[in-house]
């Protein structure tokens, strides 16, 4: 069995104005905030305990999730009062962990990524490979917009490079990660570090076993409102997904991976394409929505025609792609 550490502190400014009342992990993909695919993850990989590292907006964690016994997982919070970066996030939230062997590992998930790759296969061959840290890489076809990760014949890694020109390699860092419990026990507490620019390099030049394990499943990051909408329409896998206690009028039209939240009310004639609706929102009759988020409870005219919109109880704004 393995323990994991969920990092869903991040703001999600680039998702603006999604994310103003709303931390990017509680994000709905498909009819489930991004953190609940995320322990859902974990639990079929075995993971009996988790930790969420939270920061901004922490207190909305809690209430939907609790001690994660409704998913089978042991799961613990440990709040940041200012941002610590990834390496001081995972060193506070270990502290939550109970004490393990040298060797125990420790899978560390980014809260911003949709990955559907063999998680217990990466945890196995961590283990196999009597590993320091295991990185998780994916193959894309233009690896510029992303730092790459050259590695040996034998899956050694080499370097982790910055964003170039001419990649050396287009195998990049896909954020999810297993430790040995030594190696996070190592990372000094209350200080911000980043194990991307910080601790990764410096393990490769002390010489440290950190190996990458490399599989090109389904991965997305969601940092952006394309990305969201597009994860949510990938996930959907149809034209829509729709909440059993959600009221759909019969001659409504939901397209394009729309996803509707519990409780949620669309009216006769509606037309939804790209969607994503949370719970408790209300579209009347006629309206006609395009890639628009609507927040809970937010309720949309009669005939509205809107595009690429943010709508809550408060506001509507242009979400800009």
């Amino acid at each position: 069995m393995s323990v994991g550490i969920l990092l869903v502190g991040g703001r999600g400014t680039r998702l603006a104005p999604i994310t103003s009342e709303i931390p990017k992990p509680m994000l709905p993909i498909a009819g489930k905030p991004v953190t609940e695919h995320q322990i859902l993850a974990a639990k079929s990989a075995g993971i009996t305990t988790l930790v969420l590292a939270t920061s901004y907006l922490s207190e909305v964690f809690t209430p939907y999730f609790g001690d994660g016994s409704k998913w089978g997982i042991d799961l613990r919070y440990a709040v940041e009062k200012e941002p610590l970066g990834t390496g001081g996030a995972i060193a506070n939230a270990a502290v939550h962990l109970d004490k393990g062997a040298a060797d125990q590992a420790v899978v560390i998930f980014n809260g911003d990524v949709l990955s559907q790759h063999n998680l217990a296969a990466q945890i196995e061959f961590h283990k196999q490979a009597n590993a320091d840290v295991t990185l998780h890489l994916i193959q894309v076809e233009d690896a510029r917009a992303f730092g790459c990760v050259p590695t040996t014949t034998d899956g050694r890694v080499e370097a982790f490079l910055e964003k170039m020109e001419n990649p050396v390699t287009d195998w990049i860092n896909a954020g999810c990660y297993v430790f040995s419990r030594e190696v996070i026990d190592s990372i000094p507490r209350d200080t911000v570090v980043s194990v991307e620019r910080e601790t990764f390099p410096q393990l490769i030049a002390d010489h440290r076993r950190v190996f990458a394990y490399k599989e090109a499943a389904y991965w997305l990051d969601i940092g952006n409102p394309g990305a969201l909408f597009k994860g949510s329409r990938d996930l959907v896998a149809g034209d829509s997904l729709i909440s059993p206690s959600a009221v759909v009028d019969s001659t409504a039209v939901l397209i394009g991976g729309t996803s509707i939240g519990a409780g949620a009310q669309i009216g006769a004639g509606a037309v939804l394409d790209n969607c994503i609706v949370s719970s408790g929102a209300v579209v009347l009759a006629g309206a006609h929505l395009t890639r628009s988020f609507l927040a809970t409870a937010a309720l949309v005219a009669e005939g509205a025609v809107h595009e690429d919109r943010y709508i809550s109880r408060t506001e509507n704004l242009q979400i800009f792609f």
